[in-house]
């Protein structure tokens, strides 16, 4: 049975089990790699997506329950790589080995279009299920606040 999905802007249909999880169906049939897979139990944060500006946990999610809505990956946040999230990532220089990354940006991005001008406790509280096993937390704080214009 068929599976229509709207992907960063772009309607699909594709031909997957309507069970399979989003991760898989972005990674294998678009061929979308920037969500990752990092534990398949959606407690990580390594596999975040974000359906209609929520941040969800794409590894545990079926395709089947996204019908209507719209799907961003990190390749879709900005076609040029230029969010405002993205250039604070780099100005902070967050990466270290950068496999969370696309997760932590993306609930970021949830976090900002929830509250503008977040507060450390506000960070602190959206951003607790993206782990980082680098530890560049303080980083991923300051291009959050840079982000929102509250703070380098």
């Amino acid at each position: 049975m068929p599976v229509n999905l709207t992907v960063n802007g772009r309607r699909h249909t594709l031909d997957i089990d309507p069970e399979m999880p989003l991760l898989w169906a972005l990674r294998e049939a678009l061929d979308l790699t920037g969500t990752k897979y990092g534990c398949g139990i959606a407690q990580c944060g390594a596999c975040t997506v974000l359906v209609d500006g929520t941040a969800i946990r794409s590894c545990v999610t079926p395709v089947s329950a996204l019908d209507g809505q719209e799907v961003t990956t990190i390749e879709g946040l900005h076609p040029e790589n230029r969010h405002v999230l993205q250039q604070a990532w780099i100005e902070e220089q967050v990466p270290q080995c950068g496999y969370c990354q696309s997760g932590q940006i993306l609930a970021a991005a949830a976090l900002l279009t929830a509250i503008p001008k977040p507060t450390d406790a506000d960070i602190d509280s959206a951003m607790v299920g993206n782990l980082c096993r680098c530890g560049t937390y303080p980083r991923i704080r300051a291009a959050i606040k840079r982000a929102a214009g509250t703070g380098a």
